[in-house]
């Protein structure tokens, strides 16, 4: 493992996370994302402003740009020596790239779909975890910020008690920061129970 394949992966991995799915799927609809509805790119808000088939498509492209990279990365180098700082980083970067952007000067989305597919690549215990809270959460209230924040937080304690390598519940901390700061607003909006629900 070289300097150069650690920096193939983690470049590779933050370009991959950039691509702005829910910029390009609305532009093919005739709407700018960025100026409908929230504002943001994510799915939520592509389901919101154009239905849930294009919210679907666009969780299941950003949930690629996670598990892409990472099961790449984890097939050729989780055995080595820091394998797993690689992995974790590698997965990391696609959250990174899918939040911050280059294309869109770092105004991308929240990270959730796209660091769901690296966890899937990680850990099946832990995505699953996160998936059935997540829908435990979403299914009564409706409300995708909060069943993310849930299914964030979830992620690093499954980790932990499963035994996950330390690279791996580490990334999970990671996520949840970078997870809860995107939904800043949401939390404030949360609180006053003015969020909004999907249909």
């Amino acid at each position: 493992m070289t300097g150069a394949w650690i920096a193939v992966s983690l470049v590779g991995a933050y370009l991959a996370g950039s691509f702005p799915t829910g910029v390009l799927v609305a532009r093919a609809r005739g709407v700018d994302i960025t100026r409908t509805g929230s504002g943001n790119i994510g799915a939520t808000n592509v389901a919101r402003s154009l239905g849930k088939k294009s919210g679907l498509f666009v969780l299941a492209v950003d949930m690629m740009k996670g598990l892409g990279p990472t099961l790449a990365v984890k097939l050729v180098f989780a055995g080595e020596p820091n394998g797993a700082w690689l992995v974790s980083g590698t997965a990391l970067a696609a959250v990174l790239g899918h939040v911050f952007p280059i294309w869109l000067r770092g105004k991308g989305g929240k990270g959730v779909a796209t660091a769901f597919g690296g966890f899937v690549a990680i850990s099946h215990l832990a995505a699953v975890a996160a998936l059935g809270v997540w829908l435990a959460v979403f299914l009564p209230k409706r409300v995708a910020s909060l069943a993310s924040l849930c299914a964030a937080t979830t992620t690093p304690l499954v980790l932990l008690v499963e035994g996950a390598k330390w690279p791996y519940v580490i990334l999970g901390g990671s996520v949840w920061l970078v997870v809860v700061v995107r939904h800043r607003g949401n939390l404030v909006r949360l609180w006053r129970g003015e969020e909004r629900r999907l249909p």
